[in-house]
């Protein structure tokens, strides 16, 4: 795919399916919609260094426990990338160009730049369902790790998934799902969209409304998310046309298409 146009690079990145792609590509084409005109060069080589460096400081480890360290001491030790704590709510954290030049950002965001060394070194790497917080699972030659980028890229025991600040019960099956990469991204872009509400920034998060649905086309709920947030900016059409992609996707009988179909119809009325 082209990377000198973010927009039509992620929407081939929403016609091509769940992937796996190139996320951390992919998250960086997502900010450069927020930073128009600043050369995308300079990222794209440093993308490069981490998987070069990936590549010869990891891939001689013999187990997932000694990838996650080497990963660790790549992204921690040499690039300085480490949980921002003091202002976890900046949307900086969520903007992976600013992740980049601050070496600090959200869990989700420093999970990319996780996946993204850890294939380049030859490993299988995922995040995980883990509500309330972003782990990977790092998998080689038949063995795992648990990686938690946003502390240090420290590994962890699968017993201690239900301890804070993980959210869940350890027994919860859903903790141990794999997600795929298009969800990773829908995370980074909700962060967010929820921070632009919280502001009262509707057009903000309007706008990223618009690129989840950009990257994931074929997720009901994100249509009416969008249908909701057009509506309440006067933009009565695309609602419109939201609602009915929506309506187009979403099972019939289920909630989403009840809700969808009722908001359409109380829509046309005001239309008429």
């Amino acid at each position: 795919m082209e990377q000198d146009d973010p927009a039509e690079y992620l929407r081939q990145l929403g016609q091509a399916g769940e992937g796996p792609h190139d996320v951390a590509t992919a998250a960086l084409m997502l900010s450069a919609l927020d930073h128009a005109g600043r050369p995308l060069a300079p990222y794209c080589k440093h993308l490069d260094e981490i998987a070069e460096h990936a590549k010869s400081e990891a891939r001689l480890s013999l187990h997932a426990e000694d990838g996650a360290r080497a990963l660790s001491a790549l992204l921690v030790g040499r690039y300085g990338y480490d949980g921002d704590r003091l202002s976890y709510d900046d949307p900086q954290n969520a903007d992976f160009m600013a992740v980049i030049d601050r070496r600090r950002g959200l869990p989700v965001a420093l999970g990319i730049l996780y996946i993204h060394a850890a294939r380049a070194a030859g490993f299988e790497a995922v995040g995980l369902n883990t509500p309330g917080h972003f782990l990977l699972r790092l998998s080689l030659r038949g063995n795992e790790a648990l990686i938690d980028p946003f502390n240090g890229g420290a590994a962890l025991d699968r017993e201690r998934l239900g301890a804070p600040p993980v959210m869940g019960a350890p027994d919860d099956p859903r903790l141990a799902e794999p997600v795929g990469d298009i969800e990773v991204l829908l995370r980074l872009e909700n962060n967010l969209k929820l921070r632009a509400l919280q502001a009262g920034e509707r057009g903000r998060a309007l706008e990223i409304a618009k690129r989840m649905v950009l990257i994931a086309p074929r997720l009901p709920e994100l249509w009416i998310d969008l249908a909701r947030l057009n509506e309440a900016a006067g933009a009565l059409g695309a609602a419109k046309t939201a609602y009915e992609a929506c309506l187009s996707l979403a099972k019939t009988g289920q909630g989403l298409h009840n809700e969808a179909a009722l908001a359409l119809g109380a829509l046309k009325r005001r239309l008429n």
